[in-house]
């Protein structure tokens, strides 16, 4: 997988996590735990692409 793809792979699972943290929030008694694990799994996938951007 060339690095483009690999960054728009990336940009998708990020939007992913967005959604699914707007939806989590939206519920009457959001998941604290669950929030969290999916803030910092989009705040690897950010510093992932921002990686990859930089040496590209």
């Amino acid at each position: 997988m060339n690095v483009d793809a690999r960054v728009e792979s990336l940009k998708q699972v990020h939007h992913d996590l967005e959604e699914a943290i707007k939806e989590e929030n939206q519920r009457p008694m959001p998941d604290s735990a669950m929030l969290s694990d999916l803030k910092r799994q989009k705040l690897r996938i950010k510093d992932e692409i921002a990686q990859l951007d930089a040496g590209h």
